[in-house]
């Protein structure tokens, strides 16, 4: 048996799987903006939360997430017909918004070193 936590494995598989669903097969355009960036899998395999971030406007989210809650009965039924899995999970989308808040820290940090830029001063004080 392969190392690892069995929910973690097939959290791996139906991931690439969901992402191959929305790019080649989900023609909602609502989704068209959509990046699939993670997965937690229930121990039992019968939950699945898929978290997405999605690029563009502030109400892009929720437009993105009915995308999802409308394709998400042809998801699973896909990931029946895909996987060799007794239960196909119960999957629920959640916005994931870590890559927004790296986004913005970036940008803080980009404010900092021009700031330091300009004032000619590296942050190291000298005696």
């Amino acid at each position: 048996m392969l190392a690892g936590k069995r929910a973690i494995r097939v959290g791996d598989q139906i991931l690439k799987e969901v992402a191959v669903l929305l790019l080649n097969r989900v023609r909602d355009p609502r989704i068209r903006s959509v990046t699939i960036t993670g997965i937690r899998l229930s121990d039992d395999l019968k939950t699945a939360k898929i978290y997405y971030s999605v690029m563009g406007e502030k109400n892009a989210v929720g437009k993105a997430q009915a995308g999802l809650d409308s394709a998400k009965g042809f998801i699973k039924r896909e990931l029946g017909l895909r996987m060799s899995l007794r239960y196909v999970p119960e999957i629920r989308f959640v916005y994931d918004a870590s890559l927004e808040s790296g986004s913005h820290m970036d940008k803080l940090f980009e404010e900092i070193q021009k700031t330091r830029d300009i004032s000619g001063n590296d942050g190291l004080e000298s005696d």
